[in-house]
């Protein structure tokens, strides 16, 4: 059984932090750039282009993507043949918040954490703790998947418990509507996630894991790929455009994950993310 430290996690997610504050996906990246090379309205146009430029000067100049560097989520697929050990007692989750903490500071970026969130909200100055899910899976390696979620997109995510004899219409016509009222407000064009099955609390995680997937990778299941796809046109077609000024781009992609779910029960969840869709991943 191979074993990993501390020390291992800890730097790995620690540059995570930076990675994700300052360089855009690949394919997010190739999505902005595909969605002004079509756009039709010359302001949105404009804006679409000042954004992938943000980008670049991001990069090419260490400067974060958006001042709001997020709340750090952390997902860890631990392999059932990987071992975590620490001499000093300390856990796998305290190597990823001790990641979280050294990566804000070193990388100089905003941290947004308050320790209580309604009697004093004053915050830790760590951006810790992190949000952390974890699974136990096969293999022999460790997945760490980090996302820096703005605080402006994920308050316009959404819950819902549909009747079980909802169709697909109904979930395609909820989830246009959760887009239109996030408008402004979660900084368009969106990368949006949908949670569909399970139960209350896994519904709403499978739409924040769900964002975790490429952009060009449609659901596997062509059922949900065609949802998808029907999402986005509708989505769309609203004419909110890029930063609630009007146009074409309203949203940059739709994705789906579906788990099993109760007899009596439907659940769908949306997170809604921001045109700066910061994620990493890396696998030790």
């Amino acid at each position: 059984m191979r074993k990993i430290d501390f020390n291992t996690i800890a730097a790995a997610v620690e540059d995570l932090c930076i990675e994700a504050a300052h360089k855009l996906q690949e394919d997010v990246l190739a999505a902005l750039q595909k969605a002004a090379a079509n756009e039709s309205v010359p302001q949105a146009k404009g804006i679409l282009s000042q954004l992938i430029e943000n980008a670049q000067i991001a990069e090419s100049e260490m400067i974060p993507l958006c001042q709001d560097t997020g709340l750090a989520i952390v997902f860890v697929d631990q392999g059932g043949n990987i071992q975590f050990v620490d001499e000093n007692g300390r856990t796998l989750f305290d190597a990823v918040n001790a990641g979280i903490a050294a990566g804000y500071e070193k990388g100089f970026l905003r941290k947004s954490v308050v320790a209580d969130p309604l009697k004093d909200r004053k915050n830790t100055n760590t951006n810790t703790p992190a949000i952390i899910h974890y699974r136990a899976v096969a293999g022999d390696k460790i997945k760490l998947s980090l996302m820096a979620k703005g605080g402006g997109c994920e308050n316009k995510s959404q819950f819902k418990m549909f009747r079980p004899t909802a169709d697909k219409e109904d979930i395609i016509n909820w989830v246009v509507d959760v887009a239109k009222q996030a408008g402004a407000n979660a900084c368009p064009p969106f990368v949006i996630g949908v949670g569909i099955g399970g139960d209350f609390e896994q519904c709403c995680l499978m739409s924040k894991r769900s964002l975790l997937r490429r952009l060009d990778e449609p659901n596997s299941d062509k059922f949900y790929a065609d949802i998808e796809r029907d999402i986005l046109e509708k989505v769309n077609a609203s004419g909110i455009g890029p930063q609630g000024f009007g146009g074409d781009t309203t949203a940059l992609g739709c994705m789906i994950e579906t788990e099993p779910c109760h007899i009596a029960s439907l659940p769908v969840a949306v997170n809604i993310e921001c045109h700066s869709h910061r994620h990493k991943t890396v696998i030790l």
